[in-house]
């Protein structure tokens, strides 16, 4: 049994349900996980199943309508705006399919971005070696229009990766780019978990994508449907056509 100090991010019983009555959606139902430090955890699922409304409650971009969600030690629920904001700049990098860089800022300013928001300066060692390992150091000076899109998702992950967050949270980050440059950014998240410690969860569709992870968390009509270690792309295929008729 894994002590709950060693979870970066724990669920517990977590509901969501979006409008009311007859209305009702349920999203999450009932959903307890724990995502272990130093881990690389997919999440897959049906269209429909949760995997959005999962990220956004482990996010605090949602309020559950019941249960717990855990940042470190902190439960995220009961924190007002101002501090929820802090919070998601301070302890959670994020890392989306559209990568959401300023073109205005230069590569180093887009990395540094979260740091300059909350007022503090970055580490020059620390900055350095992010971006020695993402692979852009010689690209600190570009606008993003001038980058490739793989490129541009290397400045992603370096910026979710410049506060040293607790999680980075990833939302299709291959959605967007080729099969050969998406494999290049797959093996740069595995590399920053199993290297730097990092604790990364990702939410995709791809299990191929998925089978980079340590560990892949499966979800079907908003309940956690199963799990799956040292997954291959098959192994992944095939429970996702299972889940079809969960």
């Amino acid at each position: 049994m894994t002590r709950s100090g060693a979870y970066a991010l724990q669920l517990d019983e977590v509901r969501k349900v979006y409008g009311s009555g007859d209305g009702a959606v349920v999203a999450l139902d009932g959903v307890s996980i724990g995502i272990p430090k130093g881990t690389f955890t997919a999440v897959m699922g049906p269209s429909g199943s949760g995997k959005s409304t999962f990220l956004h409650c482990a996010a605090g971009l949602d309020q559950p309508t019941a249960g717990r969600v855990v940042l470190g030690g902190t439960e995220i629920g009961g924190l007002k705006e101002a501090a929820l904001t802090q919070l998601r700049r301070d302890r959670i990098g994020f890392v989306f399919q559209a990568y959401n860089l300023l073109p205005a800022l230069t590569v180093q300013e887009n990395i540094t971005l979260p740091l300059r928001l909350a007022g503090r300066k970055a580490d020059p060692a620390w900055l350095a070696e992010i971006v020695q390992r993402v692979g852009i150091g010689d690209r600190l000076t570009h606008r993003p229009s001038e980058l490739s899109g793989g490129q541009q998702q290397r400045v992603a992950i370096a910026r979710a990766l410049v506060t040293r967050p607790e999680v980075v949270l990833a939302d299709e980050p291959t959605g967007a780019l080729d099969t050969r440059t998406g494999r290049q950014v797959l093996d740069l998240l595995r590399a920053i978990v199993e290297q730097m410690g990092q604790t990364v969860l990702m939410v995709t569709h791809d299990p191929v994508a998925a089978s980079a992870a340590h560990g892949v968390i499966f979800l079907a009509d908003g309940k956690l449907a199963g799990t799956l270690m040292r997954p291959t792309p098959d192994q992944v295929a095939e429970r996702m056509t299972h889940l079809g008729e969960w």
